[in-house]
């Protein structure tokens, strides 16, 4: 099956053009990146210097500052790094209808995410950063996929979003998905590029929702996926192989099953734009009888783009359909990109982040330096090939010399711009799809659990298992003689706590995209026997230590050999 979509040369000559207006504003910003810093830096500071924060924080008087070098010594001497709990209590005051706090007016919504506390992070985005920053680099991100495959927009588009309202801070203001609202507010003649419609994404059960979307996409055109996670490909095409049969009855009667756990009102808007089609049925029907497994490369054979992340962890996810497209697929990084901070895009169709210095302002520790009280802050200009960093952001949306706890590495440069890929989570974060799973939150989880089951341990540890996707976590029980539906029943307590404290956890529990954690029983003394056995490693006793969340498989084979028999 091939069908051009309509206004699709309309779709392509108008995202060339909005394209190519951002992007000679990045290409201009990339001659010179510490200029381009400091300007934005002045622009964010002149922005909010009326505010509780601004006043407090003295940015008039940074603001005075003659050079650029003074004008970073007094913004990292005047505001000293924020984390989100540093951040929470203007936050709140925003949340509960305050204006001019954190930045000036109120946000247009919040984008909610998972914390290192029980309580999620709601990130304010503003009206400045949605139109100034996340609108401006989605024109050039769609700009991208036609640089590398002129074709793309020929057919379809499946993107994952998430739903665009989940509800409403205390003073009204709505919470939910950026990339939702994105999708939502795209111009009326773009929007025949999306698959779906926006209600698939308000489907709350995830099998229910997986199979929506394929039933839908596989019956289209279909040339490009946006997710980024690709997890959720494995999973979509998990349901595939699950549900194909049923699926062709879908599109050979134009219906949408009815055993799935739907809303009725989502339900009934969806199946609104079904209609039958015997035709493609039939296509689908002889595919699998000529294919043992049924794959994207057979169902969308002019496939073109699939952008979704690739660095990190999650390479471990694209090595299982690396062979499922079309030879000719370009698989794009989904750049380097969090609720917090869109800080860049992919320009070369592979895996390297573009830093945006026009609309961002970034602060770097080196690798090196992460364990030191007092570390030095570099600048964007002083990144050096090759070195890894933890990243620090100043946006528009009230975030100042904020934490993102993730360690990136500096690939090459375009023109003076450093360009960048995702190492890993630090400070205590593990994540394998996106969960964002924090040391403290396995802690609270099994606190929580011993006190409600009175199961009582003398130890504890988790491991993430990147390449299966599933927590393995190993308990030393005071009761060495604990039943072994005990320590089921323990080890399911802590993941529904887990899910609790986490709210990404739970997405991705519930979507399968993270497996039912595994418990292991611990010999007794195991973390005794565990420290005897480092030592004599070579590890110094006096500073010796241990976290109790990671993804270190030597470490994890060290314990693999204290479980019980």
């Amino acid at each position: 099956m091939k069908n051009t979509i309509k206004n699709s040369h309309l779709i392509k000559f108008a995202l060339t053009v909005a394209g190519k207006i951002q992007l000679s504003k990045v290409n201009k910003a990339s001659k010179n990146c510490r200029k381009a810093s400091m300007q934005t830096l002045r622009q964010i500071l002149n922005y909010a210097k009326d505010t509780e924060f601004g006043k407090a924080h003295n940015f008039s008087q940074i603001l005075s500052s003659k050079t650029d070098d003074e004008l970073v010594s007094l913004y990292q001497k005047n505001v000293p790094p924020q984390d989100y709990e540093d951040l929470r209590p203007y936050i709140e005051r925003h949340k509960n209808g305050e204006a001019n706090i954190l930045f000036p007016g109120k946000p247009k919504m919040y984008a909610t995410t998972s914390g290192t506390t029980k309580e999620p992070k709601w990130i304010p985005i503003t009206n400045e950063y949605y139109e100034n920053v996340y609108n401006k680099m989605s024109k050039i991100w769609l700009y991208t996929f036609l640089m590398h495959r002129p074709k793309c927009f020929y057919g379809q588009t499946i993107s994952i979003v998430g739903k665009a309202i989940e509800g409403h801070a205390p003073d009204g203001t709505v919470y939910g998905s950026v990339s939702g609202v994105t999708r939502r507010d795209i111009p009326a003649f773009v929007r025949p590029i999306h698959s779906a419609p926006d209600a698939v994404f308000a489907i709350t059960d995830y099998t229910a929702r997986y199979y929506t979307i394929m039933r839908i996409g596989i019956e289209q055109h279909i040339t490009i996926i946006v997710t980024a996670n690709p997890s959720t490909i494995v999973e979509m095409q998990n349901n595939v192989n699950q549900f194909f049969d049923d699926y062709v009855t879908d599109i050979e009667n134009g219906t949408l099953n009815s055993k799935l756990n739907i809303d009725p009102e989502i339900r009934k808007t969806i199946e609104a734009t079904l209609k039958p089609n015997p035709k493609r049925a039939a296509e689908l029907r002889a595919l699998k009888a000529e294919h043992e497994i049924i794959l994207p490369k057979h169902y969308w054979p002019d496939f073109q783009i699939l952008t979704t992340w690739k660095c990190g962890n999650t390479k471990v996810y694209m090595e299982k359909f690396s062979n499922s497209f079309p030879e000719n697929t370009l698989y794009q990084e989904f750049s380097y990109f969090a609720s917090e901070c869109r800080a860049g895009l992919v320009l070369n169709g592979k895996n390297d982040t573009v830093l945006f210095p026009h609309y961002h302002y970034f602060e770097f520790i080196s690798a090196e330096d992460l364990e030191k009280k007092n570390p030095k802050f570099l600048q964007l200009h002083e990144l050096e090939k090759g070195k890894q960093y933890s990243v620090y952001v100043t946006t528009w949306s009230g975030l100042y010399r904020y934490p993102m706890n993730d360690l990136i590495e500096v690939t090459g440069f375009y023109n003076t711009i450093p360009t960048i890929q995702f190492i890993q989570k630090i400070n205590g974060i593990i994540s394998m799809t996106g969960e964002k799973l924090h040391e403290r939150q396995f802690i609270e989880a099994v606190h929580q659990t011993e006190q409600e089951t009175k199961i009582k341990l003398q130890f504890y540890v988790g491991f993430a298992d990147v390449e299966n996707s599933v927590y393995h976590f190993y308990y030393e029980f005071k009761d060495c003689n604990l039943p072994e539906e005990q320590v089921e029943f323990f080890n399911k307590t802590v993941d529904e706590k887990l899910k609790e404290i986490n709210i990404e956890y739970a997405a991705k529990r519930d979507s399968f995209r993270i497996k039912t954690p595994e418990a292991h029983r611990l010999q007794k003394e195991s973390f005794e026997t565990y420290k005897e056995r480092c030592i004599l490693g070579g590890a110094r006793d006096g500073q010796f230590k241990l976290n109790l969340l990671m993804q270190d498989e030597k470490r994890h084979k060290m314990f693999k050999e204290l479980v019980t028999e």
